[in-house]
């Protein structure tokens, strides 16, 4: 079906004459064209009546009043993208543009044919309200700069390399790097990648990226000319999958043994900042301690937390993120729409799932859910949940049991579009026949979507880390969002999508909690496994309480996030 109302409406201009009586030329022209002739004068007034249908038409499309919902879109707004017709993306989303490059944050210079998303997302997103900071993108153009100077097979590269086989250094080189190693899942990932970008962007370091299973084929090179992904013939890639906390070159397990000395640069060390990581781990949050590991040319990191919130608590990077993000806040918003755009595969999932369900809607609600209870589901304390705070916050109307009191709403209909993300389809199933069987109060009418229902996480697979970033994505392009608590697949579409979520609180003993929800205090995404501890006193410290802008999570009470 094609889904362009304007495609389908007739033109309000006939080109052809109708009637049961034909017309003569005498009356029609003056005598003294009589002598060329009956067929001659038929082929100019139907050319003159073509000029003035087209005439007509152009001065419709370009007279029509820009309030108009029906207008037409006119040559000036056109844009050439893909070769697809984008005239059905929601008209919200036309002012945003002209603001392809989000405002400063991406760079130009981008082949756009082979990473569509990374100019096209903005028509599929209300623009966002939080600019990025002058600072910001300076350090971003010098970021890159130095990643294009010494990023995989340049000669600095190489020169580093050759630092690998020993033991210490005495040369730190003209370039340091740090090494992000692929793992967790997707949503951990990303938010993980994202911090260690940040670390990167403090320390002056390189970036490169661990490929992994399935890295290359979800994202697109956020930076020009140059890959970050780590070269393939890498020499400690094989020893990726055994780093942990026992690992000889681990920061904390060195320190727990006192084998750091202040004598020599080590030639490289792994940092092990993962759920599980032991206070001398943590130690990494110190400012003493980031003197001793900034002197190492290569660092090899494996986390799956989003540590962001703890760095603004080192005294030696704090004014430099005050001057990146005057808006605490933003943090992930930016960074993330800097960094992450899906491949071409992946955008296609994106772009014809909106296209199809999302794009005609009024009003697009965003609901994520994640399930950490044992068993199958779907469980009906989660799906109360989401009906009470749904209905609550007037995110979803209540629905109409009386059918005969229904018939009398008179009001314009509104259309809003559901969209659940799950690996259990029974909650979207639900709301979907709750909807359908019986009429809204308001009027409104209600569908309800869900891309996929894999019925379980399934990390190694790309397929499926193909649709979780997709679904992501979509639901950052929702006017509203509820997220599930401690998902960071959800932070994730929360922080890309600029939103404020009403977060579904952690249920106890299956039983749905009362309030239901609450509004985030902000968009940024939670740190799960945060260090308590005060390195100038060398003593335990509640983190959360240290400066204004970190405070404990909504959905974690030890968590820290940025405010």
């Amino acid at each position: 079906m094609d889904q362009n109302p304007y495609r389908r409406k007739p033109s309000p201009i006939s080109t052809t004459t109708g009637g049961s009586n034909p017309v003569t030329s005498s009356e029609l022209l003056p005598m003294k064209f009589l002598r060329f002739g009956t067929m001659k004068l038929t082929r100019t007034f139907t050319t003159c009546l073509i000029l003035f249908s087209v005439l007509l038409a152009f001065s419709m499309i370009f007279h029509h009043h820009p309030s108009d919902p029906n207008r037409i879109m006119g040559f000036a707004e056109a844009r050439v993208l893909d070769g697809r017709d984008y005239s059905n993306v929601t008209a919200t989303n036309d002012s945003n543009a002209s603001d392809r490059l989000l405002g400063g944050l991406l760079a130009t210079g981008f082949d756009e044919a082979s990473c569509l998303s990374r100019y096209q997302s903005p028509l599929y997103r209300k623009p966002s309200p939080y600019k990025p900071s002058p600072y910001l993108l300076s350090k971003l153009r010098s970021y890159e700069t130095l990643h294009k100077r010494c990023g995989p097979g340049t000669e600095p590269y190489k020169k580093a390399l050759t630092q690998l086989d020993q033991e210490h250094t005495d040369n730190n080189g003209e370039c340091k790097y740090v090494v992000w190693v692929s793992f967790s899942g997707l949503g951990n990932r990303i938010l993980s990648l994202a911090s260690v970008f940040l670390y990167a962007l403090l320390t002056d370091r390189v970036l490169l990226v661990d490929r992994g299973k399935d890295m290359e084929d979800l994202f697109c090179e956020p930076f020009p000319d140059i890959s970050w992904l780590l070269p393939l013939d890498f020499p400690l890639t094989s020893q990726f999958d055994g780093l942990n906390q026992d690992s000889p070159r681990c920061y904390g397990h060195m320190l727990k043994n006192q084998v750091v000395g202040n004598d020599k640069t080590l030639s490289h060390l792994y940092l092990h900042l993962v759920h599980d990581y032991g206070d001398h781990d943590k130690m990494f949050f110190c400012q003493g301690d980031q003197t001793f590991i900034g002197k190492v040319p290569w660092l090899v990191v494996k986390t799956d937390n989003y540590f962001v919130p703890s760095l603004w608590l080192i005294p030696g990077f704090d004014e430099e993120l005050e001057k990146l993000f005057p808006q605490k806040e933003t943090v992930f918003h930016h960074l993330g729409r800097y960094l992450f755009h899906p491949t071409n595969q992946v955008w296609g999932l994106v772009t014809r799932y909106y296209e199809a369900y999302l794009s005609n809607a009024d009003e697009k609600i965003g609901i994520q859910v994640r399930i950490f209870d044992v068993g199958a589901g779907p469980f009906q304390h989660v799906m109360d949940q989401i009906s009470s705070c749904t209905r609550k916050e007037k995110l979803l109307p209540d629905v109409d049991t009386v059918i005969e009191r229904s018939r009398r709403v008179t009001t314009p209909k509104k259309h809003k579009a559901v969209l659940v993300t799950s690996l259990n389809s029974g909650y979207s199933e639900n709301l979907k026949s709750m909807y359908w069987e019986y009429p809204t109060l308001t009027g409104e009418i209600i569908g309800v979507h869900q891309p996929s229902q894999e019925g379980y996480q399934q990390t190694e697979k790309k397929m499926h880390n193909g649709k979780a970033l997709a679904e992501m994505y979509l639901l950052s392009m929702t006017d509203s969002l509820v997220t599930s608590a401690w998902s960071t697949f959800g932070y994730v579409a929360q922080g890309l999508g600029g939103l404020k979520p009403w977060i579904l609180y952690k249920p106890e003993n299956r039983t749905a909690p009362d309030p239901a929800c609450g509004r985030a205090m902000s968009m940024e995404p939670c740190f799960h496994a945060p260090p308590f501890y005060d390195c100038k006193a060398k003593t335990g410290v509640d983190t959360g309480k240290l400066v204004p802008h970190v405070r404990h999570c909504e959905d974690m009470s030890w968590g820290l996030k940025l405010v």
